[in-house]
């Protein structure tokens, strides 16, 4: 697939996935961008072309019906028939991507009322409104992105019509999903994760009993909360969605997320759907939820900090030397010296996942209410810090001052 995914269209590339069908791992990927600047450099020489009609003709040549074979498959996977003896009205915006026609054939096929919003196809991506920083970016997490569905979903409630019950929106490659409600407008990634979680583990029979729930480390403490009132155990890994691969392959992982509104999780009787995020499947998934339970996501979502309390969370950029980059990917546990944040005792420091054991390439520091993540930008000089706290918003500023003070005074 060539797709700018959810970046501007300038940054259009090739996307690859090794034969496990999750995404490639950095030594594959380094791999073909050294060998691709390679053939570059020498004015692809050494590059094999073959005319697209002799290409078609050659033996070892075949078609596949990618789009038949997934949209045919989705009842094995999602519970349509509630989808649709609920009539739910879904209004579904592909942003001019790789779900285009897919959308229209899921509505048709499984006579579902659904609504392709916009089924405009432009390599400039012209019909785009801006996102924050005025770019045109396909991101279906930002409201700056996703403003024009927000509007028509919030104008048709304002105005008692109610056009959608659920809107939703995927960037290009449709590897990540937005979901609009009437009521709660567009919903934070983390929130919908803590959604898709309880709702799946209390409706999926065919689960092993035993599956883990799978999440990022700077994904939302929420997820923690939901997992242990559900009696799963949870599997925290590093930022990337080829760790959850191994998990959905044997079903001891059937759900995988991440904070940047990438998931997947396992067909109903526990066998695996994909081992990459699927946004379409995230995104009939809210769906699904608003007709078995009768309500939307960002209902259930109140429903939960009801109950698990309401964390408040944001990531922050501070600026870093590429030398101050590199030690803070090799930090220890015992380079910090740190005992609390934010007036809470730290309760964990952590530069391996405790999920998997793997490098995080950074920091995490938790407490009993907050907790800050800092990894270094692998395209500016800057380090991110992820940071949330269950005691508001005052108290996240706090967590976020201390934690750039922290990680100043170690790598500098």
């Amino acid at each position: 697939m060539v797709t700018p995914s959810h970046n501007p269209p300038a940054d259009g590339g090739f996307k690859y996935n090794p034969p496990h069908g999750g995404p490639a791992d950095t030594d594959a990927t380094g791999w073909i961008a050294n060998r691709a600047n390679e053939l570059l450099e020498n004015g692809l020489r050494g590059v094999k072309r073959i005319p697209l009609n002799d290409a078609l003709k050659a033996d070892g040549t075949g078609k596949f019906d990618f789009l038949s074979s997934y949209v045919d498959d989705l009842p094995s996977v999602l519970d349509l028939d509630a989808i649709r003896t609920a009539g739910v009205r879904i209004g579904a915006d592909p942003m001019g991507g790789a779900s285009v026609d897919y959308w229209g054939e899921i509505g048709e096929r499984h006579q579902l009322d659904l609504t392709v919003v916009n089924p405009t196809v432009d390599p400039q991506w012209a019909f785009m409104t801006l996102d924050w920083d005025e770019k045109i970016r396909m991101d279906c997490s930002s409201p700056s992105a996703m403003a024009s569905l927000i509007k028509r979903m919030s104008d048709s409630a304002s105005a008692g019509t109610g056009a959608f019950d659920v809107a939703t929106g995927n960037d290009a490659d449709a590897d990540r999903h937005g979901i609009v409600t009437p009521d709660g407008g567009l919903m934070n990634p983390n929130h919908y994760l803590a959604v898709a979680i309880d709702y799946l583990y209390r409706n999926r029979t065919g689960w092993n009993p035993e599956s883990v729930v799978g999440k990022t480390l700077v994904s939302s403490s929420i997820i923690d909360r939901v997992a242990a009132g559900l009696g799963r155990k949870l599997v925290e890994v590093p930022v990337g969605f080829k760790w959850f691969v191994p998990g959905l392959l044997s079903g001891e992982g059937a759900f995988g997320g991440e904070e940047s509104a990438g998931a997947s999780f396992n067909k109903r009787d526990g066998s695996v759907w994909t081992t990459d995020k699927d946004g379409i499947l995230l995104a009939l998934l809210a769906s699904e939820i608003t007709a078995v339970t009768g309500k939307s996501p960002s209902q259930l979502y109140k429903g939960l900090t009801d109950q698990f309390g309401a964390p408040v969370y944001a990531r922050i950029d501070a600026a870093a030397t590429r030398e101050q980059k590199a030690k803070l990917g090799k930090l220890s546990a015992a380079d910090v010296t740190a005992t609390t944040l934010a007036g809470e005792d730290i309760t964990a420091k952590l530069t391996e996942a405790p999920g998997n054991g793997a490098s995080i390439g950074g920091l995490k520091v938790v407490t009993e209410n907050a907790w800050f993540a800092a990894r270094p930008s692998g395209t500016e000089d800057v380090y991110k810090i992820y940071a949330e706290s269950f005691k508001g918003a005052d108290h996240l500023k706090q967590v976020q001052e201390e934690a750039k003070a922290l990680v100043d005074g170690v790598i500098s």
